[in-house]
């Protein structure tokens, strides 16, 4: 349910409330009865789950019904909508119990095929003493004992890019990593491993010859080096040996350009070099319908593109298209997997 304190309640109970898609899946809520009465409430939805006390028996067995609530909190606790330590605790624990879920054993009656998590509030998991975990990626691969993982973001371009535009995928290279450190985590090997990942990731989604442009790192990929040496002394030999291991890669590209060339169908995916390189076009383009899905995993998760959203939180404002466009994907992912 990601914080209590944010619009998670809110977009999930939304995007639930389509009967169709509740056909497509049995869903398990790691929550609180509080938040997600609330949000249906304000919404005006009638509630569609059962419910059931979070570690008890009656919550690993409720097989029947499409829909069961996992309530962390019998009785409710109100929450402020601004980073608290019990929200931050309360969505640390969802997520913690949701990632062991899809780590059990198939025959396990508390095992799930995919995670698709609301947002949580970085300040709010280190009030809790999370500060470790920047946020859901890395906790995910340290759970999943996952050395190669990365950030992805898959999204329908919309009416912004034209009515023509292709599906926007974006793999980044480095993500929760501050701006004036990038430069110093970017290696070849680095650069190698995420155009591996988002390769692979591409054919997960059904894409079977994936065409994938590199950004290079400085304005203008580096201008020949006169913007700065990092493209052509790291990424340049990254995309060589990603050539040579049978991989469609090209770069690097400016970034300020190449993303328009891929919503106009020339690329099937682009590699960004650090987090707003990346999710600015995403956010622009795709906005309530891009999914950010963590790729190198042995498990499926995704989750929407957006934060906890505090100033709406509560108001009945917020667009659930993320959160929908979020489960539907792991279902797809899921059914490629058994596949």
């Amino acid at each position: 349910m990601g914080d209590p304190g944010g619009i998670g309640a809110e977009v999930i109970v939304k995007s639930l409330a389509d009967a169709s898609l509740r056909k497509k899946a049995h869903f398990r809520i790691l929550g609180t009865q509080a938040a997600i009465d609330a949000a249906a409430h304000r919404a005006g939805i009638e509630p569609f789950w059962w419910r059931a006390q979070a570690h008890t028996h009656a919550a690993e067995t409720a097989h029947s019904h499409d829909v069961v609530l996992h309530d962390y909190e019998p009785g409710g606790i109100e929450h402020a909508s601004v980073a608290t330590r019990s929200g931050g605790e309360l969505s640390f624990r969802f997520v913690e119990d949701a990632i062991a879920h899809a780590l059990t054993p198939r025959e396990h009656p508390l095992h799930a095929d995919a995670v698709v998590t609301a947002p949580i509030n970085k300040a709010a998991w280190a009030k809790a003493g999370h500060k470790r975990f920047p946020g859901h990626t890395e906790l995910l691969a340290e759970r999943c004992k996952s050395e190669r993982f990365g950030m992805m973001f898959h999204a329908n371009a919309g009416t912004h890019a034209g009515e023509n535009a292709h599906a926007l995928n974006v793999i980044l290279a480095s993500a929760h990593v501050p701006l004036m450190d990038v430069r110093n985590v970017l290696t070849i090997g680095r650069v190698v491993e995420t155009i591996d990942l988002g390769h692979q990731a591409c054919k997960a989604l059904g894409i079977h010859h994936p065409r994938v442009a590199v950004c290079g790192l400085n304005p203008h990929a580096g201008e020949g080096g006169i913007l700065g040496d990092e493209d052509e002394r790291i990424i340049a030999p990254a995309i060589r040996i990603a050539k040579e291991n049978g991989i469609d890669a090209s770069g690097p590209h400016p970034g300020d350009t190449i993303f328009i060339a891929a919503v106009h169908g020339k690329y099937d995916l682009v590699v960004a070099m650090y987090h707003d390189q990346g999710l600015i076009p995403v956010k622009l383009l795709a906005r309530d319908r891009a999914v950010n899905m963590t790729v190198g995993l042995p498990i499926v998760r995704t989750s929407p593109d957006h934060g906890t959203a505090f100033d709406i939180a509560g108001k009945n404002a917020a667009d659930p298209g993320s959160m929908t466009s979020a489960i539907e994907l792991a279902i797809k992912l899921v059914a490629a997997k058994h596949a």
